[in-house]
C-alpha cells in the first residue's frame, strides 16, 4: 500500500484530528480560574477511564486514582503545600524571589475535585518486561496516564492544574498513601470560568516557549541542520499552533 493510502486507512477525519490537536495546543495549567460548580460523576468517569488507558511499560498499569472531594482533606494537603511553597521561595534570587512569590501555584481549595496519580512500582513484580534496564519506566507510564487525563479533561471543558510543591513525606501523610506507592502528580480539577491564551508562566515572563527548530537534532545528538525540510515544517506548524491556542 501506498504512503497514502495507509493514512487514509487509518488517519482521523480532519474534524477529528482538529478537536484532538485543539485540546493538545489548548490545554493550559489551570490555578485561579476555578468555578464551584460540581464535576458530574459521569464526566469524572469518563476522563479517569481515558487516563487508565494510558500506555505502560509491560501493561503493568501501575497506577492508581485517589479522588479527593472532602474539604478537609484539600486543607491537610494545601498545609503541605503552604510549607513546601514557603521553603521554594528561599531558593530563588532577587527579581525571581519577587515574581515567584506573586504567582498562584495552586488551586486545591477552590477546585471541587482533587486527583492524586500515584504509582505503585511493585504491581507486576520484580522483572517487568520492558523495565528491565530502565527502572524508573513505570514512573514514566504514570505521566502518561497524567497527560490521558489532561487532555480528556480540556475536551471535556475541565480545567486541570498539576501541583508538584510539595515534600513527597507531608502528601503522603496527608492522603494516607504508603510509603511503598510514589505519588506522582497531584491535579486540581474542575470547570473554569476561562482558559489562558498563553501558558500562566510564559505571560509573566518566567520563561518564553523554546522554538522547536533549536530541539531537533538528526541521528547524533547535537546534530542540528535548518536545511532540512522537517525544520520549516516544525516552524509553520509552531505558528499555527499558537494560533489555534
Amino acid at each position: 500500500m501506498s504512503a497514502q493510502a495507509i493514512q487514509e486507512t487509518h488517519a482521523f477525519t480532519q474534524e477529528a484530528r482538529d478537536a484532538v490537536y485543539r485540546a493538545i495546543f489548548s490545554r493550559r495549567d489551570v490555578r485561579g480560574q476555578f468555578l464551584p460548580t460540581p464535576v458530574p460523576d459521569e464526566v469524572l468517569s469518563r476522563v479517569l477511564t481515558a487516563a487508565h488507558h494510558a500506555p505502560s511499560v509491560g501493561f503493568m498499569q501501575p497506577w492508581n486514582f485517589l479522588v479527593v472531594q472532602s474539604d478537609q482533606v484539600k486543607r491537610r494537603v494545601h498545609d503541605a503545600f503552604a510549607v513546601a511553597h514557603a521553603e521554594a521561595g528561599e531558593m530563588f534570587k532577587g527579581e525571581k524571589r519577587d515574581v515567584y512569590r506573586s504567582l498562584k501555584l495552586e488551586g486545591i481549595l477552590e477546585s471541587p475535585v482533587g486527583i492524586c496519580i500515584t504509582c505503585d512500582r511493585e504491581r507486576s513484580g520484580p522483572v517487568v518486561v520492558g523495565r528491565t534496564h530502565m527502572k524508573t519506566m513505570d514512573l514514566y507510564s504514570s505521566v502518561c496516564a497524567v497527560q490521558n487525563l489532561w487532555l480528556a479533561a480540556r475536551a471535556e471543558g475541565l480545567g486541570v492544574g498539576w501541583v508538584s510543591i510539595f515534600n513527597q513525606a507531608e502528601l503522603q501523610q496527608a492522603l494516607g498513601i504508603p510509603n511503598r506507592i510514589t505519588p506522582i502528580a497531584y491535579l486540581c480539577v474542575g470547570y473554569v470560568s476561562h482558559f489562558y491564551a498563553k501558558p500562566e508562566l510564559e505571560s509573566a515572563g518566567w520563561l518564553p516557549r523554546l522554538p522547536m527548530e533549536n530541539l531537533v537534532y538528526f541521528n547524533q545528538w547535537g546534530n542540528r541542520d535548518d536545511q532540512q525540510p522537517l525544520i520549516g515544517h516544525l516552524r509553520r506548524d509552531q505558528a499555527a499552533a499558537q494560533k489555534t491556542a
